[in-house]
């Protein structure tokens, strides 16, 4: 897709065509599920895809890969953010726009702690806001936290699955490098970053990441929902670091985590109830 089709641009203020096609991402009303994978690399989005019963490429530009298909029956979207909040502030923006509600983070992280073992999942019911791009929307008070029925189906489904996993909160940063307390070149570290891992670890954080916090928040104020899962690829206290594990667990739990929310979501409809609670699900598996 190229820039010819963006001839019809409503305004600086709103950059999109009249049928709706978004500028980043380049997708349209229709081209992409309620619920949405967010993972930060473009070339997870195919590998999440390569789990579902079908899918097709939607769309590719800059960071953006856009996949959109079916697994075991739900339709399904994923589509990658890039790195940091900037660019995943943006993907969540245009993705509302075309209809999506629900978006689950598939990511990558590093533990704080020894009993998190590589390849673990983490996943994470709030986060603490490092990253500068929730400051453009809301203060810093308030809070960046995952949407309960997204929580727990990935609990769900990571106990059905039987991975090891780890729920808590994480540290959501703009610098992979000094931000994470992680020598800039020549060994630059602004006192503001020394002992940040310390502070963390007694506050009980579990992990560094780096678009979990902007995606919690955006989804709160615009009223949808949200969650965030992550593969621990490195230890910060061991110092281990091996990448590439845990991240198909990761996916295959978001994949999961997908069809129980859907299936949630059809028996809210059911018994037009707006909130699940633990008694929704009794009566419906005793009726």
């Amino acid at each position: 897709m190229s820039f010819s089709h963006f001839r019809r641009i409503k305004s600086a203020s709103i950059p999109e065509t009249d049928t709706g096609l978004q500028y980043h991402l380049m997708i349209k009303p229709g081209d992409v599920a309620e619920y949405v994978l967010l993972p930060g690399d473009p070339e997870r989005v195919l590998k999440i895809a390569s789990y579902w019963d079908e899918y097709r490429v939607v769309s590719r530009h800059r960071e953006y890969t856009t996949c959109t298909g079916r697994y075991k029956g739900v339709s399904i979207s994923a589509v990658s953010t890039g790195i940091g909040a900037p660019s995943t502030a943006i993907a969540i923006e245009e993705l509302l726009r075309v209809g999506a509600h629900t978006f689950i983070r598939v990511g990558t992280t590093a533990a704080l702690s020894r009993d998190i073992g590589l390849g673990d999942i983490i996943i994470s019911v709030a986060a603490v806001r490092l990253e500068g791009t929730s400051k453009a929307y809301a203060p810093l008070e308030y809070p960046a936290f995952a949407n309960y029925e997204v929580l727990l189906a990935l609990i769900e489904a990571a106990e059905t699955l039987g991975v090891n996993y780890h729920v808590g909160i994480a540290a959501s940063t703009d610098s992979f490098y000094v931000g994470q307390e992680r020598p800039g070149y020549r060994g630059y570290m602004p006192p503001w970053s020394k002992g940040l891992i310390n502070m963390l670890r007694s506050l009980k954080v579990l992990n560094f990441e780096m678009e979990a916090s902007v995606i919690f928040i955006l989804s709160s104020i615009y009223g949808v929902r949200a969650g965030s899962i992550c593969a621990a690829i490195a230890n910060r206290e061991t110092d281990e670091f091996s990448p590439g594990v845990g991240i198909d667990d990761a996916i295959k739990v978001a994949n999961e985590a997908v069809k129980i929310l859907y299936e949630w979501d059809s028996i809210k409809r059911q018994r037009r109830k707006t909130y699940l609670s633990p008694s929704i699900l009794i009566k419906h598996w005793h009726k």
